[in-house]
Parts: structure tokens; C-alpha cells; sequence
């Protein structure tokens, strides 16, 4: 059912003459923070207990842990690296 301007005029009219000018202002802010409480209501989890800014900073922790392993794997992955070259060097002056 889709309501149209002239649907929506005939209400607002409606309503306008049953509870007069001064009233309407006073439903639609009690509406506006009934909704509003409601939204709080059913966003909130009681059985999740909410995130503290120590887990903020273990997630900080890992990843820097994480970083600091990365690091340290590039720097393994970059001396055998430097092995193999000096060998193969040590190699091709022997052969000369």
C-alpha cells in the first residue's frame, strides 16, 4: 500500500484538527524518542561484554609481533640469500 502527497495531506490534516497545533510537536518528539530507545534496546548485546581498550591494545601487540616475525623471516630468507652468493663467488674465483 503506497500512500501518495494527497494521502499523506488528508492525514496530516486529520490529525491537525483532533489534536490541534500545540499537540502535534509534543507526539512526534515522544515518537521520535521512543524509536530512538528502542534502536538503543536492540543494539545492544547483554551477553557481549563490550570491547575494553585492553583488547585494543593486544590487537596493537599482535600486530606488531606479527611484523616484528615477518621481519625476522626476511632477514633469515636474505642472509641465505647472501650464503648461496658468497658461495657461488668463492666458487667462480676457485675455478679461475
Amino acid at each position: 500500500m503506497n500512500l501518495g502527497a494527497p494521502e499523506i495531506i488528508v492525514i496530516m490534516v486529520i490529525l491537525l484538527l483532533l489534536f490541534g497545533g500545540k499537540k502535534i510537536p509534543e507526539l512526534m518528539r515522544g515518537l521520535g524518542s521512543g524509536m530512538k530507545e528502542f534502536k538503543k534496546a536492540t543494539s545492544i548485546h547483554d551477553d557481549e561484554p563490550e570491547p575494553t581498550p585492553r583488547t585494543y591494545d593486544r590487537q596493537l601487540d599482535s600486530r606488531a609481533t606479527d611484523e616484528r616475525l615477518r621481519l625476522d623471516q626476511e632477514r633469515r630468507d636474505l642472509e641465505e640469500q647472501r650464503r648461496l652468493l658468497e658461495e657461488e663467488r668463492r666458487q667462480y674465483q676457485a675455478r679461475q
